[in-house]
């Protein structure tokens, strides 16, 4: 007996787990990496002063002004040093406790 050469539904069937596999990632990885941008750019656009920020560099601090060259300058404790630091080098807002 001869061997048939496969059908176009045969090998349109043989990619199914591959765009199955390609929908999956993206559903779970690149999708949430869209969103989490997304937040992180809308923090970065509604810091104002007095907000408790972390650095990308682990520096805690309290901004005391915005620079329209999107600096912002840090007061850090306990000797009320200030720096100077770019918008984007914020990791996020610091969560006071309140006891």
């Amino acid at each position: 007996m001869l061997a048939q050469a496969p059908g176009p539904a045969n090998s349109l069937l043989s990619f199914l787990p591959i765009v199955l596999i390609f929908a999956i990632f993206y559903f779970l990885l690149f999708l949430p990496m869209q969103r989490q941008k997304k937040a992180q750019q809308k923090m970065l656009t509604e810091l104002k002063n007095g907000d408790a920020v972390v650095t990308s560099g682990g520096l805690l601090g309290t901004i005391v002004a915005i620079n329209s060259d999107d600096t912002l300058i840090l007061r850090v404790k306990p000797d009320n040093l200030k720096l100077q630091v770019t918008r984007s080098s914020v990791a996020g807002l610091v969560k006071e406790d309140k006891q």
